[in-house]
């Protein structure tokens, strides 16, 4: 059982006749009772700082737990932005990879046109320049057999002169 201040004052004692003086029991009382009220005064004191210093200390856990979260599921954020760059980095490099070796299978394809075109431009220069030597072969017998008719012409010609007579080559 809990004894107040206001239960220590109304206490009253039986007498006797060789008691305790009732005056200094009395007094006593009475200070016990102030000591005792002054005490519950400053327990209830404690009490409602200690609640307070309860509720402070809660919020301030929440307060942690919801930083604890937040920064898991900030780090958790960055790690999946830091993988997804990652992943796009990637993807654009495989994109130039694959744009790289395209652009290089059509250069190189570009470069075997070429080359075939050269070549069948250089087969076309060889028989171009073989019927030019034909040609030009043909054309220099051409030539040559030109020029013999007229020599022996020539010859018959002169031959031709000398048989006629005199008058007749003064006229002519």
């Amino acid at each position: 059982m809990k004894i107040t201040p206001l239960d220590i004052q109304h206490k009253v004692f039986d007498t006797q006749w060789r008691g305790y003086h009732k005056t200094q029991v009395d007094q006593f009382l009475e200070e016990i009772a102030e000591s005792v009220e002054e005490l519950t005064k400053d327990n209830l004191v404690y009490k409602e700082k200690l609640s307070a210093k309860d509720d402070e200390l809660n919020q301030l856990k929440r307060a942690e737990t919801t930083l604890t979260t937040t920064l898991i599921s900030t780090q958790s954020f960055v790690d999946q932005l830091k993988h997804g760059a990652q992943r796009d980095a990637d993807l654009v490099v495989k994109e130039a990879e694959l744009k790289a070796e395209e652009i290089l299978a059509q250069s190189r394809a570009e470069l075997a046109e070429m080359r075939r075109m050269i070549s069948a431009l250089k087969q076309q220069r060889a028989l171009v320049l073989d019927r030019l030597r034909l040609t030009l072969s043909s054309f220099h017998r051409l030539v040559e057999i030109e020029e013999q008719p007229e020599a022996s012409f020539e010859s018959e010609s002169e031959q031709d002169m000398n048989d006629e007579p005199a008058s007749h080559r003064e006229a002519g």
